[in-house]
């Protein structure tokens, strides 16, 4: 039975498990196949238009709902940059538990590429 269908073709917030850290995605709402949902994502990267879709299967989702473009902004934005921001300190505290203390993101350097 389809759980989610109701959300198809909306732009929607996902918060859902991998492993022990909570993550959060954003999208339109493109499918469901009775044991996942799928999210895909457009956007522009160094001037081509890319398309990002993902899975994200039943037993993982901890939240869905719809997310509403709000025009004015103002205190709704503000409320979501708070929430952002708590999310984001909560999954660098969890993976920085799971590193054991070491720092969870190395930087990346430019390599030059070989022929």
């Amino acid at each position: 039975m389809v759980r989610y269908s109701a959300f198809l073709g909306r732009r929607v917030e996902v918060h859902y498990r991998a492993g022990d850290i909570l993550l959060p995605a954003s999208g339109i709402f493109v499918a469901d196949s009775g044991r996942s949902i799928f999210l895909e994502q457009s956007f522009v990267q160094r001037g081509q238009q890319k398309h990002f879709r993902w899975e994200i299967p039943y037993q993982y989702i901890v939240r869905l709902q719809e997310k509403v473009e709000d025009e004015s902004g103002g205190s709704a934005n503000a409320k979501a940059s708070a929430i952002s921001t708590e999310l984001k300190d909560q999954v660098s505290s969890a993976a920085a538990s799971a590193s054991g203390g070491a720092p969870a993101l190395l930087p990346l350097r430019n390599r030059p590429k070989t022929a």
